[in-house]
C-alpha cells in the first residue's frame, strides 16, 4: 500500500492535501460550531486552534499523517485524514474528520468518503477502519451509512482533551467489500 499526497475530487468536492493556505480558512471551520469539540479527542476551535495545526503539520511531515482539506466548490469546509499508515500491512484509518454545520448532511461526506476509499484501495489497501467516540452519534450513523461494518467497541480507550474517557467504536471496510461500498456511495451520490 503507498497512499500519496495529492488532489481528489468528486464533483463539487475536492481534498486537497493539507497546505498552509488551508490554515485559516480551517481555523473558521473549525469555530462555525464551538459546541461539537467535546465530541472529539482534541478540539480544532480557537484558543486550541493552532497547536492542532502545528501537530498536524509535524504528523504531516513525519509520515503518520496523510491530513487533506475537504472543499466544496474551492471553500475549505473541514478536513479528514488517513491516520496509522500502515503500509505492511496494507492497513489504514479514515479519522480526524471535521465539516462546519453547513457542510453536513448532504454531499460532502459521501463524495470525501468515496474519494478516500477508493484512493486507499486503488493504491493496495486491505483494510480501512474508522474509529468514533461511542458517544458521537451523528458520526457513528455516518460511518455505518457509507456501508462500513461495526467490529467493536474499545472500552475506555483513550482520555479525551477534556479529561473525559472515552470508549472507541471501530468500524472497517474490506477491500473484497469495497465494490459493494463503492457501489452504495455511488447511488447516494447520484441523488446530488
Amino acid at each position: 500500500m503507498e497512499l500519496r499526497a495529492e488532489r481528489l475530487a468528486w464533483g463539487p468536492v475536492a481534498l486537497e492535501p493539507v497546505e498552509d493556505r488551508h490554515r485559516e480558512p480551517l481555523r473558521a471551520a473549525a469555530n462555525a460550531d464551538q459546541d461539537i469539540w467535546p465530541l472529539y479527542p482534541y478540539s480544532m476551535a480557537d484558543p486550541y486552534f493552532d497547536t492542532f495545526w502545528s501537530g498536524l503539520r509535524a504528523r504531516q511531515a513525519g509520515g503518520v499523517a496523510l491530513p487533506f482539506a475537504v472543499c466544496l466548490e474551492g471553500e475549505c469546509v473541514g478536513i479528514s485524514c488517513y491516520l496509522n499508515i500502515d503500509a505492511a500491512q496494507d492497513s489504514c484509518d479514515i479519522g480526524g474528520t471535521y465539516y462546519q454545520p453547513d457542510a453536513r448532511g448532504g454531499i460532502v461526506n459521501p463524495a470525501a468518503k468515496l474519494l478516500l476509499l477508493g484512493h486507499a484501495f486503488d493504491n493496495g489497501a486491505r483494510r480501512v477502519a474508522f474509529k468514533v467516540d461511542a458517544i458521537n452519534a451523528r458520526s457513528r450513523a455516518a460511518v455505518s451509512k457509507l456501508g462500513a461494518m461495526q467490529e467493536g467497541i474499545l472500552r475506555q480507550d483513550r482520555v479525551v482533551w477534556t479529561g473525559r474517557v472515552r470508549d472507541t467504536v471501530v468500524f472497517s471496510v474490506l477491500r473484497d467489500e469495497w465494490p459493494a461500498v463503492e457501489a452504495g456511495l455511488r447511488v447516494r451520490l447520484g441523488g446530488f
